[in-house]
């Protein structure tokens, strides 16, 4: 967080909507990228990157410390993309009892971030939504169970699933 930001911020709460604009510039990329892989649906992440900022600016009186901003946005934005997620009904299968391989990771190095990009937005929704919110967001399975209103072992299992198809769509695609 910039000392700009935190003047940005202050200026908000006074109503300047100048200070919003440059926020919504310093921030709606990232909370945009997060959105389209929670929804994976570039509309519908453009609507709800939308909303989240309109919700947030209407709540900045909340945010008693301004550098903390960008992480409570982002609690903002990822709540917005669960309550599409749980609205949407996405599919958790219930691969629990299956065998599920732990998969070694394919040479990052090789890995562009297009092709992988592209190769998590192929994968089921459910499998896609755990997967980025713990790996890409952090989340821990607790907190996407609680979220997503599944169990924790479903969490991991298919946080594992998510990685065994990432994988195989990842050594596929090199192979050509």
């Amino acid at each position: 967080m910039t000392e700009t930001q935190i003047v940005w911020i202050k200026q908000l709460k006074k109503g300047n909507e100048l200070a919003a604009f440059n926020l919504y510039n310093s921030y709606s990329k990232a909370m945009y990228n997060t959105l389209a892989r929670i929804t994976n649906d570039t509309e519908v992440a453009k609507d709800l990157l939308q909303e989240s900022f309109v919700s947030a600016f209407k709540k900045i009186h909340d945010l008693e410390d301004p550098k903390a901003f960008g992480g409570w946005l982002k609690r903002i934005v990822v709540n917005m993309g669960l309550a599409y997620v749980r609205k949407k009904k996405y599919h958790f299968e219930d691969i629990e009892g299956q065998e599920v391989i732990e998969s070694e990771d394919v040479d990052g190095s090789l890995i562009d971030d297009n092709t992988l990009h592209n190769a998590i937005k192929e994968l089921p929704d459910g499998c896609r939504t755990v997967l980025c919110l713990h790996l890409l967001e952090g989340y821990k399975h607790k907190e996407i169970a609680d979220q997503l209103a599944i169990t924790e072992s479903t969490s991991k299992t298919q946080y594992r699933h998510a990685k065994k198809l990432l994988k195989t769509k990842l050594q596929h695609h090199y192979e050509y």
